[in-house]
């Protein structure tokens, strides 16, 4: 699958180059505003820094990392969503050291962040003043330095250390958020994140136009810091930054920063979108004008084409055009862009039958198939290659055959830290007849009419009685099946039998949705519509149907279901109590 042309934009080899070449040619322009809430009903407090402000900050931020470090050493960001987490970033890259985006201890998924700091064994750990004596006690066992990067301001004269000159070199450690495996540090260069930046640009048509940046993504995700940060420092575009927790508090917030900024372009995983749909008030949307976004990616996540038809419905009369969704592709290994639709093109839907993909042929699904499955396409990539392969024969694919999702560009990552033997796995794989190294991404795909469509994910597929059945298939026929099912908050998994010589049996686990409590309702009743919806569609027997409170089914650090995660605490007996049989 070949790609798209590169942007045009200036041409720099690092992230903190273009900084300076934006402090020196637009000083006063805005570069980064943060949008803090700081109580319940706040509309937003701006915090803006200038692209002079900014490149001031970062490097007097850098010459204080090179007085306590040296050169590749690690630097753990454990910073709040904001300004300053920019600035540590940028800093760290300009002192010629290795960031590791992360987040303070007060956040969830503690445990992760102890298991990341000890694989990095960071010599310097940035944070904010605000969050200081929390971080510094958390990292008191470790030898790491804690400093805050608040106290440096924009009249700081400090020398700073010259920028960062070997692209080569590791610029950060991108920690996958673990849904299918423990979290391993990708090792991004300089050179990959500046050019997945510019092929985010051009995918979004934000490489000609002057556009608007506006995330709620955290910071240490690969998409948030991607397309909130290197995208915005590469192309010169302002970047509008809220914080994630003000997002869940009110979606609304983000819709109201979407209108009040020129041709904007944001990022969500598809339960943001479902979210706005059902949580955004009437009252809410009066005075909300979206004729103004450019682009909404959507990515992370399976992009269903029913959440794009109900976020439309929701908010077409407050001007959203329907061509500005992007359904997307991406992973930590590629930096984070592989693929994507462009605005301005109608979504591209594909109705497959469902007995050929299992069997592992994309086929057209009849006109009165009800029981069609329903993927849309991903796009083409950008400046990279893709190729459908078979993950046993190492052969390519032909178009509308399923295999495995394999990449090959300037994006790729090095490698996995201090893990040659998984990084010469899953980085250095040999395709028959083709040069070069790829990436194998353990996803599922095939191409259709010129779209890659992504069908799941190899580590999740189920397998019974040798027919293949893709979870997130099976989670949408179960929340469809009734209303007390709280949708995109469900995990589907197969289990080992019980019996000698029995195969894998399949197991749902669902939070129950917010709107009911679970002593008002009728468990077994929720589970015979489901067995019986999943039964009818895909032919699967399920093996037991269990209903937790949200909140319950554990999510990776990037807000995607943890289907490994959730099998591992099934199969501890940690749901019993709940199970619906």
């Amino acid at each position: 699958m070949d790609s798209r042309r590169p942007p045009l934009v200036p041409a720099y080899r690092t992230l903190p180059e273009y900084v300076r070449h934006w402090a020196e040619t637009t000083p006063d322009r805005r570069a980064f505003t943060f949008v803090d809430h700081p109580d319940a009903r706040s509309r937003g407090v701006h915090r803006t820094l200038t692209w002079q402000g900014l490149d001031r900050r970062v490097r007097a931020l850098a010459a204080r990392l090179a007085d306590r470090a040296e050169p590749g050493s690690r630097v753990a960001l454990l910073c709040p969503q904001g300004t300053d987490y920019v600035t540590a970033f940028l800093a760290a890259l300009s002192a010629e050291m290795v960031a590791v985006p992360l987040y303070p201890p007060g956040l969830a998924h503690a445990d992760r962040l102890i298991g990341v700091l000890a694989d990095a064994h960071p010599e310097v750990v940035v944070t904010s003043g605000r969050v200081l004596a929390e971080v510094e006690a958390f990292c008191g066992p470790s030898r790491a330095q804690v400093i805050a990067a608040d106290p440096v301001t924009d009249g700081s004269t400090t020398t700073a250390p010259p920028l960062a000159r070997d692209t080569g070199a590791t610029a950060y450690l991108q920690y996958t958020s673990g849904s299918t495996r423990a979290p391993a540090g990708v090792e991004i260069t300089h050179a990959n994140v500046v050019a997945n930046a510019r092929q985010a640009l051009t995918a979004y048509g934000a490489d000609a136009h002057p556009v608007t940046c506006v995330g709620w993504l955290p910071l240490y995700h690969d998409m948030g810091l991607v397309l909130s940060v290197a995208a915005p420092v590469v192309g010169g575009h302002l970047s509008v930054l809220m914080d994630p927790a003000a997002f869940l508090h009110e979606p609304a917030r983000w819709l109201r920063l979407l209108a009040a900024h020129p041709r904007t372009v944001s990022a969500a995983p598809n339960f943001a979108y479902e979210y706005c749909s059902t949580a955004v008030t009437d009252a809410q949307k009066a005075d909300l004008r979206l004729d103004g976004v450019a682009a909404l990616v959507n990515g992370s996540e399976p992009v269903r084409p029913g959440t794009v038809d109900r976020f439309h419905a929701a908010f077409a009369a407050q001007g959203l055009a329907a061509d500005v969704h992007c359904p997307s592709y991406g992973l930590a290994e590629a930096t984070v862009f592989v693929s994507a639709s462009a605005p301005g093109e109608p979504l591209r839907r594909f109705a497959l039958d469902r007995d050929a993909l299992a069997a592992g042929k994309a086929l057209p699904a009849r006109p009165d198939d009800a029981d069609a499955v329903l993927l849309t396409g991903c796009g083409a990539p950008v400046d990279q290659q893709v190729r459908i392969v078979d993950p046993v024969s190492r052969t390519a694919l032909p178009d509308g055959e399923v295999g495995e999702i394999w990449v090959q560009g300037p994006n790729v990552g090095r490698g996995y830290w201090n893990n040659e033997p998984q990084s010469r796995r899953v980085f250095g794989a040999g395709l028959a007849g083709v040069p070069g190294r790829w990436l194998r991404t353990g996803d599922l795909g095939t191409l259709l009419e010129g779209q890659l469509t992504v069908t799941g994910r190899l580590k999740d597929l189920i397998v019974v009685d040798g027919r293949n059945h893709y979870p997130q298939d099976v989670e949408g026929t179960a929340q469809d099946a009734h209303p007390a099912v709280r949708r995109d908050r469900l995990a589907a998994f197969g289990v080992p039998g019980v019996r000698r010589g029995e195969g894998e049996r399949v197991v749902v686990v669902a939070e129950h949705a917010r709107t009911s409590r679970l002593d008002e309702i009728d468990v077994p009743a929720l589970a015979r519509a489901v067995r019986a919806a999943v039964s009818a569609r895909h032919g699967l027997r399920l093996a037991d149907v269990v209903l937790v409170a949200p909140g319950a089914v554990p999510r990776t650090s990037s807000g995607k279901v943890s289907r490994a995660l959730t099998r591992t605490r099934y199969l501890e007996g940690a749901y019993a109590p709940r199970s619906a049989g």
